[in-house]
């Protein structure tokens, strides 16, 4: 599995972390009247880029000197671990199933104030486990540690898994591939998460070809309720 880029660590003077800084800018402006401790990201279909932009906005988060925790909810093709090269181990899986403790599995990363919880082991039911009381216990642990909790999910399209764990996140965002989503597609993983309750504070559009010369890989949008 290859490791996504942080690209706001690689080289934060770059065009595309600029672009994750103004994300980071727009949430904040989302929430004027409450803090969002919980924000998912998910995506319509696979490849789409979510994990990427789930790692970066973690990463420009903490750059606020906030204490962070990015979250491998893809308990079926997790990549957090190989991202920030942390060990995968203790994860997700073995805290909802009583198999190691949150303070084993949690690990510092190489960026300042940004935490990881990795997935654990691949288990064969990961959505009863989001959808478990245990999960809501997890929920509260965190919130207790961390100014900000981030969740990296499925594609919301394959499974129920971000459909599950959105209904109890303060915010989701929708990654989509200006390249290869289509727009039925991402209509249709609206509905899903409108569905399920979720809180649809925008999308991040990548790959976005704005004009000629001008190559913008990651756009924030809000989307209209």
């Amino acid at each position: 599995m290859m490791a996504r880029k942080v690209i706001v660590k690689e080289n934060p003077k770059s065009v595309i972390a600029e672009q994750y800084r103004t994300i980071r800018t727009n949430i904040n402006f989302s929430m004027p009247d409450r803090d969002f401790k919980t924000i998912l990201v998910t995506s319509a279909g696979p490849s789409e880029g979510k994990s990427t932009t789930a790692a970066n906005i973690a990463g420009v988060f903490s750059g606020e000197g906030k204490r962070i925790v990015l979250v491998d909810a893809d308990m079926r093709k997790p990549t957090a671990h190989h991202t920030f090269r942390v060990s995968n181990f203790d994860g997700l899986s073995g805290v909802l199933t009583r198999q190691c403790e949150l303070t084993d599995a949690i690990q510092q990363t190489d960026i300042q104030g940004l935490y990881v919880l990795p997935s654990g082991a691949i288990p064969p039911n990961p959505a009863e486990l989001l959808d478990s009381q245990r999960m809501n216990q997890l929920l509260e642990m965190l919130e207790a540690q961390f100014d900000l909790i981030i969740f990296d999910t499925p594609p919301i399209l394959t499974v129920a898994d971000s459909q599950i764990l959105s209904n109890k996140c303060d915010a989701t965002i929708l990654v989509i591939n200006s390249g290869k989503t289509e727009k039925e597609t991402a209509i249709k993983a609206k509905e899903i998460l409108t569905l399920a309750k979720a809180n649809i504070i925008g999308i991040v559009l990548n790959n976005l070809t704005l004009e000629k010369d001008h190559y913008f890989y990651y756009q924030y949008e809000g989307v209209a309720k």
